[in-house]
């Protein structure tokens, strides 16, 4: 005879797994905003580019601004790869540039 399976602890680890996925997105997300030098910018004018980007019905800016992110992260991967030196302090930021590629 089969064992039954519990629904419920697999149900539980899934929300866990779920959970966890979401915090590693946010966390991306917030390196994303600091590795592209937006976190200077006000939350509100962050929060209004973000949102003209979303409703835009323009593809060739879309296309633009693809190009443009795809090339920030081909830059990311090249200084990570050359391994340039920085000081101590800057030592993390490499990796959350590396990371968020």
């Amino acid at each position: 005879m089969r064992k039954p399976r519990d629904i419920d602890s697999e149900l539980k680890a899934l929300e866990a797994k779920a959970k966890t996925l979401k915090e590693r997105r946010v966390r991306q997300l917030g390196e994303l905003v600091i590795a592209t030098g937006a976190d200077a910018l006000e939350a509100e004018m962050l929060a209004g580019a973000l949102l003209g980007a979303v409703t835009t019905k323009d593809a060739n800016a879309k296309e633009g601004w693809r190009k443009a992110g795809a090339g920030f992260f081909q830059r990311g991967a090249r200084k990570a790869a050359t391994g340039t030196n920085r000081g101590a302090a800057n030592d993390a930021a490499p990796d959350s540039h590396a990371a968020s590629a």
